[in-house]
């Protein structure tokens, strides 16, 4: 079964064009609305306004009845893995069960510099997540946690409530590293997000869904256990789009997360994709 999502932009965008398209998402039936975590804004031009994406994700869940909501993805050296476990609980408490986890290994060198976060290698950020993935599920489940890795220790730690999705959230994890990043996908991942450069194409994408598959043989795991995901910027013509929805679907791509095109409007981009939204199911 597809899925089918929203990332509306989220940079540059007042409050009130935010709350107008979260309402949209829930009316129109999409599967899941999407914001993302980042502290300055994307791209070339990294100046302007842009919202914390947790904060935004709690008022969503209060803002909607219906839709799914997430953050894709959340950098995992942002927070203290603990932290974050008591963050994404609330938010899974507030929207009555309607959270999915997004998570990567982070690492922003603008953001980081200014704020002054430690900035790790890549092999260690992929490191902290492995370990991070593991102390979610614990302080999720267990009713005392102790956990002394090689990144993090926690000592008689106790993270109530629970969420209320049971025995956790599904954790959504973007990475494409071949060698360690895959295969931490394949031992903790509900959900694969491609976390490769836009633009990238579709036998590439192909290709390292194979990679993934061997981690999951590896770890003893069934690949069919473990869905695939993909986002992508929507194009504004119908037929284009859904040539390219039908693409990932084909692919191997079970669940579609849509980032409309549109600065100018995002309101009627977001209107335009939920206009598509029936066009999309029959895709997948």
């Amino acid at each position: 079964m597809t899925t089918v999502g929203l990332k509306p932009p989220q940079q540059h965008i007042g409050i009130g064009a935010l709350r107008e398209i979260w309402t949209i998402a829930d009316d129109a039936g999409f599967d899941g609305c999407w914001v993302f975590d980042h502290l300055a804004p994307m791209g070339p031009d990294r100046t302007g306004d842009v919202f914390d994406g947790w904060s935004l994700l709690a008022a969503m869940a209060e803002a909607t009845r219906r839709v799914r909501i997430g953050c894709l993805v959340s950098g995992n050296t942002n927070r203290h893995p603990g932290t974050f476990a008591k963050i994404a609980a609330t938010v899974d408490h507030l929207s009555g069960g309607r959270l999915d986890v997004g998570l990567g290994a982070g690492g922003d060198p603008l953001t980081d510099a200014m704020m002054g976060t430690p900035a790790p290698s890549a092999a260690e950020r992929v490191e902290r997540l492995a370990e991070t993935c593991e102390i979610l599920r614990l302080l999720w489940t267990r009713p005392v946690t102790g956990h002394h890795g090689r990144h993090y220790t926690l000592t008689g730690a106790i993270s109530d409530p629970k969420p209320v999705q049971q025995p956790k959230p599904p954790l959504w994890l973007g990475s494409s590293g071949e060698k360690r990043g895959l295969r931490v996908v394949a031992e903790h991942a509900d959900v694969w997000l491609n976390a490769a450069l836009p633009g990238t194409e579709i036998p590439e994408l192909q290709r390292l869904s194979r990679v993934l598959d061997a981690h999951c043989a590896a770890a003893g795991r069934d690949p069919a256990t473990l869905r695939r995901a993909v986002q992508f910027r929507l194009p504004s013509d119908a037929d284009r789009a859904l040539r390219l929805a039908q693409n990932y679907v084909e692919a191997g791509f079970t669940e579609l997360v849509l980032m409309p095109a549109g600065r100018d409007d995002v309101v009627a981009a977001s209107e335009a994709a939920a206009k598509l939204l029936p066009r999309l199911r029959d895709v997948g």
